[in-house]
C-alpha cells in the first residue's frame, strides 16, 4: 500500500492526474483512517495500465472499456483487439487528415517570399474562394 505520491511516481504521473482519475471513477484507491488515499498494487496496475493507454491516445472511455476487460478473467482477446483496432482507424484517419492539409499548405508557404515587402501568397489564397 502507497500514498498517492508513491502511486503517482510508480505511474509515472502527476498527482493531479491520480486525483481526476479518482474524480471519474477509473481509480478508487483505498482509505487510511486519517483520510489519506491508500494505493493497492491492483490500483498501481490500473494506474499503469490507464498511463500508458493515454499516452497511445486512447479516450477515457477507451480506458475504461480496457480495465473492465482486463479485470475480466473470462474475456476474450478479440474484444481488446477490437478496441486497439478502432483507435487505430481514428488515428489513421487522423494522419490522412493532417497529410492533407499538409499538402494544401506547403505549396503556400513555399510561394511565400517572405521578405519585406507586402505581397504574400499565403494571405492571397486564404481570401479566394475555394
Amino acid at each position: 500500500m502507497v500514498n498517492i505520491s508513491q502511486a503517482a511516481e510508480v505511474a509515472a504521473l502527476p498527482v493531479k492526474t491520480l486525483r481526476y482519475y479518482e474524480d471519474i471513477g477509473l481509480v478508487v484507491p483505498g482509505r487510511k483512517e486519517n483520510g489519506y488515499r491508500d494505493y493497492a498494487k491492483e490500483d498501481l496496475t490500473r494506474l499503469r495500465l490507464i498511463g500508458r493507454a493515454r499516452k497511445l491516445g486512447f479516450s477515457i472511455e477507451d480506458c475504461r472499456n480496457l480495465l473492465a476487460l482486463q479485470a475480466d478473467r473470462q474475456r476474450a482477446s478479440a474484444d481488446v483487439k477490437r478496441i486497439a483496432q478502432a483507435h487505430l482507424q481514428e488515428i489513421d484517419e487522423k494522419i490522412a487528415e493532417l497529410q492533407s492539409l499538409r499538402s494544401d499548405l506547403a505549396p503556400l508557404v513555399a510561394a511565400c517570399k517572405g521578405d519585406e515587402g507586402a505581397e504574400c501568397a499565403i494571405l492571397n489564397d486564404l481570401v479566394e474562394p475555394h
